[in-house]
């Protein structure tokens, strides 16, 4: 089964439709009992660092709370690892829970609505923008110290989600056994046989859906011209080089999943752990199909802890943390700014695969025909 969080860029609509049980053992902890939780309502209104004076009354407030909730954070993806030790380190007096890392969009806002007046509930969600377009009214709006450094097509008006980061979709492959691979059509070659996978099946998993959009703008398709990516399947399929076999990190260890269509910090992480075995783990990405999408920060409207909430958001849009992300081969929303105000890691930028020119996006209604359109198209062409 593939990792729920890749469900998190789809439309609402197809998210509805996944099974929600998480592969592998849950690595979840829970927050408490349950039990109900005083929230200081001063902090859960507060839009603003203004509201709390500066950033050490911002810092004493989160630490009298003691805690902070956070939800949908496998520490492999971009980094977030790092990314939670560096605030733990920074802020000793406040314990972190990590509830459900695997957790798609949708059960972050589930468990926020079960756990609602609770101190289990989470405080902070991470998600795709369908599911954050869609749910506003479980949010508190709040704009971070440098919310005017980020660009206003990726941010709501009033404060209440705002993208964070992003990758690029891209192919990776096992660069000792395969060599070098230069376009989508080398993946037709025999030396393929079996190997070659999307991540998921792409009217259900977000990086297989993205990943389908950078073939099909390779094939010669756009964003409303989709068939030209299905005929290319079907040739990889013809070929006898398509796998639909879920893509894990155990078959990549293995070899079993030779090449895979994923984001960039997904391929940089599995670089980091195969060269440790001695195996060279190589991805690219294409100027002409460079798909991206944003996931989203949030702050729950409930949050039990609601000062440790802020700061967590104050720190993510920091040129530390931010920095974290572009380390773990994530695009932060704050790149740009960084790069002309000079706080940008530039050996991590310098390592790093980051937009060059107009990416492919998509609107939501742009993604929910999509969705639609796999869903009529992709069974009856390839199978499951």
């Amino acid at each position: 089964m593939f990792s729920l969080r890749k469900a998190l860029t789809l439309p609402i609509a197809a998210i509805l439709t996944l099974s929600m049980t998480a592969c592998g053992t849950s690595s979840s902890s829970t927050a408490s009992s349950g039990k109900s939780a005083p929230i200081n309502q001063q902090s859960a209104k507060a839009t603003s660092l203004k509201d709390f004076g500066t950033l050490d009354d911002l810092v004493k407030a989160a630490e009298k709370e003691g805690a902070l909730n956070v939800i949908a954070l496998p520490h492999d993806w971009s980094d977030y690892g790092e990314v939670i030790a560096t605030f733990k380190k920074k802020y000793p007096k406040i314990k972190v829970t990590e509830l459900n890392p695997n957790a798609s969009s949708k059960e972050e806002i589930d468990a926020g609505k079960t756990n609602k007046g609770t101190d289990a509930a989470p405080d902070v969600y991470d998600l795709g923008l369908a599911v954050a377009s869609t749910n506003t009214d479980r949010f508190a709006p709040y704009k971070v110290q440098a919310w005017d450094d980020i660009p206003d097509s990726v941010k709501d008006a009033d404060g209440k989600y705002v993208a964070d980061y992003t990758g690029i979709m891209s192919i990776g492959w096992n660069a000792d056994k395969y060599g070098n691979i230069s376009s989508l059509n080398d993946l037709l070659d025999s030396k393929f046989a079996g190997t070659v996978a999307l991540n998921g099946k792409p009217a259900e998993a977000g990086a297989a859906f993205n990943g389908y959009l950078m073939a099909n703008q390779l094939a010669g398709g756009t964003i409303k011209n989709l068939q030209p990516g299905l005929d290319f399947f079907k040739k990889l399929k013809q070929a006898g080089n398509l796998t639909t076999v879920d893509v894990t990190d155990g078959t990549i260890d293995s070899g079993q999943t030779g090449v895979v269509f994923d984001w960039t910090y997904n391929q940089a992480s599995y670089q980091s752990s195969l060269k440790k075995k001695g195996v060279t783990w190589k991805y690219k990405t294409f100027k002409d199909a460079q798909v991206v999408s944003y996931y989203n920060q949030a702050i729950n409207v409930d949050a039990p802890h609601p000062a440790a909430a802020r700061l967590w958001e104050e720190f993510l849009y920091t040129a530390e943390a931010q920095n974290l992300w572009l380390k773990g081969g994530a695009n932060p929303v704050l790149l740009d700014a960084m790069e002309k105000n000079g706080t940008v890691d530039k050996t991590a930028l310098k390592s790093a695969t980051t937009i060059e020119g107009d990416p492919v996006t998509y609107t939501n209604t742009d993604s929910t025909r999509i969705t639609t359109w796999l869903q009529n198209n992709w069974d009856s062409a390839i199978g499951n």
